[in-house]
């Protein structure tokens, strides 16, 4: 391997590894603080893509001006909240709360999956970049899109560390993630909290797949290779830790990518779940998470 088709593969692997890192932070941060995984996570995704794609292509906007990016976070973030009031909310006091909100929330990902299928079609649409051209990254060609979001995934995920430590209700997230109880007890809204957390989830789910739209050809089902990553990722960072979730997305997106070069991209997949499955075994808590006794 030459030192430039090594220089390819690894800048490709950190533009993989960078949207695994926003789209996992998001499931992360419900799990840390519900305890649930939402499926629908990926299809907010896609959701928020068909929609900047309309405001921006349909309507000729563009979205240079950042009109389609925030009407697309808007929607998705009215999407969550709803999500979480009307399929999640109704069983928190249930003991089976993770098995049934599995099945919620996948139904809420295929109605929104169906619901883009039917008003947008089946057929391939791709956003315009928000930054247009080519950059050079470390001796590699690509374009200004993909260095836009190597650029943005970690101060985005900055940002979100800084305000669940620094901030009030960033303090209130991580109180109720570690005992809901205890933080009903002195004065926190939980209720308020749960909102809160769904609507920055399907923030980040939304901002990455307009970022990701513009990259990839935008489909139906345009979320749910990144929402089968970002589960594996979510489980080998360690459940409930935001830092583990974000090293074992940039993990997993250079490994990816290197084992795409060396064994092709069919054998890739299998191989990265067979490693997972190996290092579980040894360290069944991921990479940082904690041991629960």
């Amino acid at each position: 391997m030459t030192a430039d088709t090594l220089s390819t593969v690894f800048v490709s692997g950190i533009v993989l590894a960078s949207v695994y890192a926003l789209i996992a932070s998001g499931l992360s941060l419900v799990w840390t603080t519900l305890g649930i995984f939402n499926f629908a996570h990926g299809a907010l995704m896609t959701l928020a893509a068909y929609i900047a794609w309309t405001v921006s292509d349909a309507a000729g906007l563009g979205l240079w001006l950042g009109v389609g990016i925030a009407v697309a976070i808007a929607v998705v973030v009215a999407v969550g909240i709803l999500i979480e009031r009307l399929i999640v909310r109704p069983f928190y006091d249930h003991r089976d709360i993770l098995l049934i909100t599995v099945m919620t929330t996948l139904a809420a990902m295929i109605f929104i999956e169906k619901g883009s299928q039917l008003l947008w079609g089946a057929r391939l649409k791709q956003l315009q970049p928000i930054v247009p051209g080519q950059v050079n990254f470390l001796g590699t060609n690509i374009s200004a899109q993909e260095a836009l979001i190597i650029a943005l995934a970690p101060v985005l995920l900055g940002a979100l560390f800084l305000f669940l430590r620094n901030s009030r209700i960033g303090r209130g997230i991580r109180a109720v993630g570690q005992n809901p109880h205890a933080a009903k007890l002195i004065g926190i809204d939980v209720s308020r909290v749960f909102i809160i957390t769904f609507a920055l989830s399907a923030a980040l789910a939304g901002l990455t797949g307009v970022l990701l739209g513009s990259v990839r050809m935008v489909t139906p089902a345009f979320g749910a290779e990144p929402l089968v990553k970002a589960l594996i990722i979510v489980i080998f960072g360690g459940l409930g830790s935001l830092g583990g979730t974000i090293a074992a997305a940039y993990l997993l997106g250079l490994l990816e990518a290197f084992l795409i070069f060396f064994i092709g991209i069919y054998w890739a997949p299998s191989m990265v779940f067979v490693l997972l499955i190996a290092i579980l075994v040894i360290r069944p808590q991921g990479l940082l998470g904690k041991v629960v006794r």
